[in-house]
């Protein structure tokens, strides 16, 4: 068995298959569908709740959502309305099928041209404040970080000292990779490892304590070869195991039966279930 520890199976992109991609996907793979405000966050708890096992959710806000903008990461095209996090929307989502808090973080990419420390300021506050809403649930946090590892770092060692989580579509440096391990934080590893032409998450890969490695698709988004440039979906998560298990030199079932594992320990789910 796989497990896909993030994917967006709620989004527009699978209108018209939202359970044929999932049925297809269960036949090997077990999913977390990770919301990016209060509205997808809903929509994939209520997903969640329509397969007795194998699917799973995170509810939170992600970063590009705390400020106004244009393009939505997960809508086709629309415009992203600002959004805080408001813990009591949030608290009447919990159920047992929501395994995590995310995704939250830092997103220094989209940033826009003018009044960037106040967006800054907007992102950390909510970031904070779901560092706490996870504490509070003895959840674990799914972090989206891009352009901001050493503002999430520092926000880490000052908020969440003792929090469980995962820095999920890592793309940095061994060195910052060994810093999140250093928060016994898991590493989640997705379909840019396979294009990536700067060696620097092979490096990554093969460094990382079996123990503390994830995969991922973050469908429909970043689909492996050879599906590169079309439409990503939980079912191609093997390929990530695939890539994995060629840099590391094991077997795909080795780097199955941990990575499953891993999933199972970070999220609290019974593997039997």
């Amino acid at each position: 068995m796989f497990f896909d520890t993030h994917t967006h199976v709620n989004s527009t992109a699978y209108k018209d298959d939202t359970d044929e991609t999932i049925k297809r996907a269960l036949n090997d793979t077990w999913m977390v569908n990770v919301g990016t405000q209060k509205d997808t966050s809903k929509s994939v708890v209520e997903l969640s709740k329509k397969y007795p096992s194998g699917v799973f959710a995170a509810i939170g806000l992600h970063p590009a959502h705390t400020y106004q903008q244009i393009e939505d990461p997960d809508q086709d095209n629309a415009k992203i309305a600002e959004e805080s996090f408001d813990e009591d929307n949030y608290e009447l989502l919990l159920s047992e099928k929501v395994v995590a808090i995310g995704e939250c973080g830092l997103d220094y990419y989209r940033l826009p041209e003018t009044d960037r420390d106040v967006a800054i300021a907007k992102q950390k506050k909510s970031f904070v404040a779901q560092l706490n809403f996870a504490s509070k649930h003895d959840l674990p946090v799914i972090i989206h970080c891009r352009d901001a590892y050493e503002d999430v770092l520092d926000i880490l060692k000052s908020e969440f000292k003792n929090g469980r989580g995962i820095i999920h579509s890592f793309t940095g440096d061994w060195i910052t990779a060994k810093k999140f391990l250093d928060f016994n934080f898991y590493v989640a590893l997705n379909g840019i490892l396979a294009f990536d032409k700067t060696g620097r998450l092979a490096e990554v890969c093969k460094n990382l304590p079996s123990d503390k490695i994830l995969i991922e698709t973050d469908a429909p988004y970043l689909a492996p070869p050879p599906y590169r440039g079309k439409r990503n979906e939980p079912a191609y998560v093997k390929h990530v195991a695939e890539k994995i298990a060629e840099l590391r030199g094991e077997t795909i079932e080795q780097v199955a039966e941990y990575t499953f594992n891993n999933a199972c320990s970070i999220f609290g789910i019974n593997p039997k279930t």
